[in-house]
């Protein structure tokens, strides 16, 4: 039995797919999700809130520089110093108790390693005027030359054989490639003894920075081949003055003797948890 032909068939009665009387469907509207294998949707600079989000103030207030950075004098001077001579060591150790910033210090060094910024000679420096060709990245954690590594859960040769096997090649787009290690006393004896070598004798696009709160359970052999820095607790009166600018910063109003309380019970916590 014949089919009967309808008005969006073709001469040879199957249907027609250019057109015919077929109905049009709209359009659909073009909607942006963010990320695509060809690009990065645009991300607002660390500190800044967001439109639609909230940014805690442990996180908005985070320091990014090492002019942030409070109670570290002795460090960043050291540190200044040595960029100036160009003498910037292999491996960084930045040991304390928790809580006193070793892993944003270590992201803040790392940045200072790739600092790029046009009129600026090509250099390391502590003097990060504004944001480079790498901070934002760097900052937010999401800089593939920029690797972050927790040892606590990746304790074994095999985790360390993959850092050494990384650490072949160049870095895809910063001066150096920057391993930052934190919690490193949680790694194992063949672990420790698979890095050493590469750390003793690194490739020289190669840094890394290294965070513990156990120090004494670092190998002499490793410690010895870091610039070691004992971040130090921050004093209570430095402290106090830090949460009254951030107060001022949020438009609050807060007392003197509130301000002292919330610093002396932060300090005595984390001395209760470095000893």
């Amino acid at each position: 039995m014949a089919r009967k032909k309808s008005p969006g068939d073709g001469d040879d009665g199957m249907p027609d797919p250019d057109g015919g009387d077929a109905p049009d469907l709209p359009e659909a509207p073009f909607v942006d999700d963010g990320p695509s294998l060809f690009g990065e949707a645009e991300v607002a600079p660390p500190g800044k809130v967001a439109d639609s989000g909230y940014v805690v103030l442990a996180r908005k207030y985070r320091p990014e520089t090492f002019k942030d950075l409070i109670g570290q004098e002795a460090m960043v001077t050291t540190l200044r110093n040595a960029f100036a001579a160009d003498r910037i060591a292999q491996g960084y150790m930045l040991t304390g108790v928790r809580g006193v910033g070793k892993t944003t210090t270590a992201r803040i060094l790392a940045r200072a390693l790739n600092y790029v910024k046009d009129g600026l000679p090509d250099r390391p420096t502590v003097e990060m005027d504004g944001y480079g060709a790498h901070c934002v990245a760097i900052i937010q954690s999401r800089h593939p030359d920029v690797i972050e590594i927790d040892a606590a859960s990746n304790t074994g040769v095999d985790n360390v054989r993959e850092i050494i096997e990384s650490a072949r090649y160049r870095p895809m787009s910063a001066r150096y490639k920057v391993f930052i290690i934190d919690e490193v006393h949680m790694l194992s004896k063949g672990a420790f003894n698979a890095l050493l070598k590469t750390l003793e004798e690194p490739p020289p696009h190669v840094k890394f920075i290294f965070a513990t709160t156990e120090v004494r359970k670092v190998p002499v052999t490793v410690l010895s081949r870091c610039q070691r820095f004992d971040l130090r607790r921050v004093e209570v009166p430095v402290l106090a003055n830090h949460f009254r600018r951030i107060a001022g910063s949020e438009g609050a109003t807060v007392e003197d003797d509130a301000v002292m309380l919330i610093a002396r019970s932060i300090r005595r916590s984390r001395w209760a948890r470095a000893r």
